[in-house]
């Protein structure tokens, strides 16, 4: 595995440090003027709006509100921000309406389950044992994987170089920005969600950033506590099961409502059917609104008019000639585990198709072609009964072969399946798929994960991420794996994609994130997926940023790579973060827009047009 250091003098990189032509800077008035309009557009926000504490201290010094006015200066130095700190009781606040209405018995149940949680759960079944890494918030929401406040508008933002006229829109950043400091063990994957936008138009540049307002997050706002499990840092052994039945206890009592929806839609974004649609597979999507000024409104918990009963995954797929959107939900507790459906271009849903699994599988992403979807069945499961023995209910399997499914896209039932073996694969993400019709392959892009459950659970060995091709035949029902990036050319490649226009067709690109030193990312990669020659960019020292954004110059282009790479970046040493824009064909820098606030590190994007913009519902 290749490091950040030995990258950077490959020939074939190109730092962030290229030199562009640099415009006015602020100087000390006009510094001053920003943050006077900064605090101005912050407190002007709508009275529903609660902002995260932010504070020159520590992460770990806890500022007891959860509705701080401040925001950070345009240019801040501190690296970390302060979450609010649980109240024992709910706090007042500027939106009496969100306040829990609890009679004189719900209180008082209130009280005496806030009691067993402190005296029995924290003290008795968690502080003695000690929190793995991959669930101790001091590793998980440390540094620039802290959360940060709300930002109102920001325009007007200082430009370097010069932002290429056609890209007219706003490139959208969903993420994972915890409201509240956890109360017991906490994945980066449990956070809220929150969307960052940059709006480019005309070579200007605007930003904000908004909690997307979810039912969770709008029910522990208003009681002043976290009080919905995190699937990931919290239900583990027994303190797992004994905060389930407390969330049931406060369930049953009034005290909260997972009726409608208990996600966090931190993962992928998506942009279909008139509307940016905010996901994680723990529910549906949540509509989020890019308003007239540049800020962003969540407008509702969206099943597609009463179509989708189910969740669905972060990773659907837009085809991008049918314009249909693809999609799978998966259930962990009950059978059918896996469910396949699409949408039409005007958001009408098919019908289920249920998939048959012998057991509740991990199913992150999926992929398809012209003709088919493919779906992995790898060997990360849940196990919920490993929760009593003391363990995690996301378990390797090691006994489980992995395989994966094709199906055709408008198959009426899952016999029209076919399963391939694809022993010790899994992938948390594939980049592409595609047919061969003159071998009857089918084609799959993604990256091969080792161990497949360091992301979730601690383990001595180093995480590798191998981008690898996988071969389908399903005329002899036999698969073929290759690493496409040569033994001394390997990276750990995570997250990214294909140019969109061609999703589901052959492509010779793929742009992903340079995930080194894991789990920072210290660049993106242009990878040839036919010859495996790889062209780097490197953020620079003390700079890691986030997933690639392909953005094509014309969607009638000849050529694949004819447009520009969006990229978050942030400088841990100045905690200044930037959008920057890079030329796909030759991975030059041309513009670096500089946000007035720190950006966390974070998942998937997606970039909408201006003229999509027009039609928003």
């Amino acid at each position: 595995m290749a490091s950040a250091a030995s990258a950077m003098t490959s020939p074939a990189v190109r730092s962030a440090a290229s030199p562009i032509s640099k415009p006015h800077q602020f100087n000390a008035l006009q510094r001053a003027q920003s943050i006077m309009l900064h605090r101005k557009q912050a407190s002007s926000t709508t009275a529903h709006r609660r902002r995260c504490s932010a504070s020159p201290k520590s992460l770990l010094t806890l500022n007891s509100s959860t509705s701080p006015a401040y925001y950070p200066a345009p240019y801040p130095k501190e690296a970390t921000t302060t979450i609010a700190k649980p109240a024992s009781k709910p706090q007042s606040s500027d939106d009496s309406s969100a306040r829990p209405e609890w009679n004189l018995f719900q209180r008082c149940a209130a009280t005496a389950l806030d009691t067993i949680e402190e005296v029995f759960i924290s003290k008795v079944l968690e502080r003695p044992h000690p929190l793995p890494k991959t669930a101790d918030p001091a590793v998980q929401i440390a540094g620039n994987f802290a959360p940060v406040g709300e930002q109102a508008p920001f325009h007007n933002l200082p430009v370097e170089g010069r932002i290429p006229p056609f890209i007219n829109g706003v490139y959208v950043r969903n993420g994972a920005n915890p409201l509240f400091e956890p109360v017991a063990g906490h994945h980066f994957f449990d956070g809220d969600g929150m969307v960052h936008a940059v709006h480019l138009r005309n070579g200007a540049a605007a930003y904000a950033c908004r909690y997307t307002e979810t039912e969770r997050l709008r029910q522990e706002r208003a009681i002043g506590k976290p009080v919905f499990p995190k699937a990931i840092g919290e239900l583990h052994g027994h303190s797992g099961v004994a905060r389930l039945l407390l969330f049931y206890a406060r369930s049953l009592f009034g005290l909260v409502d997972g009726s409608h929806g208990m996600g966090v839609a931190n993962a992928g974004l998506i942009y279909f059917n008139d509307r940016l649609l905010a996901m994680s597979e723990d529910d549906i999507p949540y509509h989020v609104r890019v308003t007239p000024s540049g800020d962003l409104e969540t407008v509702e918990r969206y099943d597609f008019h009463g179509q989708l009963r189910s969740s669905m995954i972060a990773h659907p797929k837009l085809d991008p000639s049918s314009r249909e959107l693809f999609a799978l939900s998966y259930d962990v507790i009950k059978k059918p585990y896996l469910k396949y459906f699409y949408f039409s271009p005007d958001g009408n849903k098919s019908p289920d198709v249920d998939i048959p699994l012998d057991q509740p599988t991990m199913m992150h992403d999926f992929a398809i072609t012209e003709n088919y979807v493919v779906v992995p069945d790898q060997q990360v499961v849940f196990k919920l009964q490993e929760m009593i023995r003391g363990g995690s209910p996301v378990i390797y399997d090691r006994t489980k072969t992995a395989r994966f499914g094709v199906l055709p896209k408008y198959a009426a039932d899952a016999s029209e399946m076919r399963w391939v073996d694809v022993p010790d694969c899994f992938c948390f993400h594939l980049w592409n798929a595609w047919e061969e019709p003159a071998t009857g392959e089918v084609v799959v892009i993604g990256s091969c994960m080792t161990p497949p459950d360091s992301v979730f659970n601690e383990c001595e060995e180093s995480l590798k991420s191998v981008l690898s091709e996988i071969r389908l035949d399903l005329n002899t029902g036999k698969s073929t794996r290759r690493p496409i990036l040569s033994p001394a050319d390997q990276l750990n490649l995570e997250a990214g994609m294909v140019n969109r226009n061609m999703l589901g067709r052959k492509t010779r690109y793929a742009y992903l994130a340079i995930a080194e030193p894991w789990p920072k990312v210290s660049g993106f990669a242009k990878v040839d997926l036919c010859t495996g020659e790889v062209s780097k960019f490197i953020f620079g020292d003390g700079k890691y940023g986030g997933e690639p954004y392909f953005v094509p110059r014309d969607p009638k282009s000849s050529k694949e790579d004819d447009g520009y790479v969006l990229s978050l970046m942030h400088n841990e040493n100045t905690s200044e973060s930037e959008l920057l824009i890079v030329n796909a064909a030759d991975m030059q820098l041309e513009a670096a827009v500089k946000l007035p606030s720190r950006v966390p590190y974070g998942f998937h994007g997606t970039f909408i047009t201006s003229r999509d913009m027009e039609s928003q519902a």
